[in-house]
């Protein structure tokens, strides 16, 4: 079995409002960002409400993600977290299924 190479890969999706704002209270939600945070001792992070759905590797795209999106990969203000599925399962999110969201990270 070969590999299969890709050549365009859409990455656009819509979401419905109800489900945007049912995953968005999810990923603001208080236990959610201590969990994050534990790996990041002595920070905050605000959600900037930019997510993407990750795209196949390939040498247009290196990191897996929308070219749009690497500076956020690169910096070190910012952390890229995949949706866990049970969040996308709860605001009801099929298609696309995988998404992966962008944090802020601020100092106390």
């Amino acid at each position: 079995m070969g590999l299969k190479i890709i050549e365009n890969f859409d990455s656009s999706f819509t979401l419905e409002l109800d489900a945007k704002q049912t995953l968005f209270s999810l990923l603001t939600s208080e236990n959610f960002i201590q969990q994050i945070t534990t790996q990041l001792p002595g920070k905050k992070l605000e959600f900037i409400e930019l997510m993407f759905q990750p795209v196949p590797y390939s040498t247009e795209t290196p990191k897996g993600m929308p070219k749009e999106f690497e500076k956020y990969h690169e910096s070190t203000d910012y952390i890229i977290i995949n949706v866990p599925p049970n969040f996308m399962f709860k605001a009801k999110i099929f298609k696309p299924s995988r998404l992966c969201v962008i944090y802020k990270i601020t100092s106390n």
